[in-house]
């Protein structure tokens, strides 16, 4: 299955789970996942949340920044690859001078097949 994220409109959202700034993305879902492209505006940030019902791999394409994870900061940059569990707190930070750009996976646990 294509998915042409090219062919997507982006979507600007402030404030993202009450992160700062703005956080700008393509999105794709069905009932087992989501698939996102993004980035973070430098000073930008997700907001901490905790995943239930799913969890969430993020690959950072370009730019820096940092996760908190579980009430640790991790630094981040281009080739990293972030992975929150179920059941596990994090916020995704751009605290770099240019945009941090993710595609980021979110897989639904226990849903139907």
């Amino acid at each position: 299955m294509l998915i042409n994220f090219k062919a997507m409109e982006e979507t600007a959202h402030e404030h993202f789970k009450g992160g700062e700034g703005t956080f700008i993305n393509k999105v794709f879902h069905d009932s087992d996942n989501k698939i996102i492209t993004g980035r973070l505006t430098p000073g930008s940030s997700i907001g901490l949340h905790t995943h239930q019902g799913n969890s969430e791999i993020i690959f950072i394409l370009s730019g820096t920044g940092k996760v908190l994870y579980d009430g640790a900061y991790e630094s981040l940059s281009a080739g990293c690859c972030h992975y929150c569990p179920q059941g596990h707190s994090h916020s995704l930070i751009n605290d770099g001078t240019e945009d941090l750009v993710i595609c980021a996976v979110v897989p639904e646990h226990g849903s139907a097949r």
